[in-house]
């Protein structure tokens, strides 16, 4: 490959490179202090909020994979440490013997209330420690063009 070709591609390598390697630092810092307060992972708090925002607080176990973008296993892993706290339940439907929902309790919904306000706090503290106000707008406005087709979705809980 000519010099130039590689030249042409260096920010596009770059700015993968970079996306990956602040993605990791950005989860790896949040997900600690998620696990110090609250004793709860990203991936936990993500799969109990996108429940909390269902129809009924409840989906089917594959919508879910899907959503978190996990498999079949990895989503039956992370559901089985949420339905020993008691966070989350297992629910059959009645029509299809072969669907299970995974449905928030109250009690994961308190838990969920209770770790969002933190969280949010520390996500902020996270990218307000490096980014002005303006630089956060820009860097929202950029990172959204990768996914404008997903659902918005943001950490509160009402």
């Amino acid at each position: 490959m000519s010099s130039q070709v590689l030249r042409e591609q260096a920010p596009a390598v770059e700015a993968w490179i970079s996306l990956l390697r602040g993605q990791s630092a950005a989860v790896g810092a949040v997900n600690a202090q998620l696990v110090a307060d609250h004793g709860l992972t990203v991936n936990d708090f993500e799969c109990m909020l996108l429940l909390a925002r269902a129809e009924e607080r409840r989906l089917r176990r594959v919508d879910l994979a899907e959503q978190l973008i996990l498999t079949a296993s990895g989503v039956t892993r992370l559901l089985d440490g949420l339905e020993k706290e008691g966070w989350v339940d297992r629910a059959a439907c009645a029509s299809d013997r072969r669907v299970t929902y995974a449905v928030l309790t109250d009690k994961g919904l308190a838990k969920l209330r209770e770790a969002s306000k933190t969280h949010v706090a520390d996500l902020r503290a996270f990218f307000e420690a490096r980014y002005t106000s303006e630089e956060l707008e820009q860097l929202a406005g950029l990172l959204g063009r990768l996914h404008a087709d997903a659902p918005e979705l943001d950490c509160s809980v009402d």
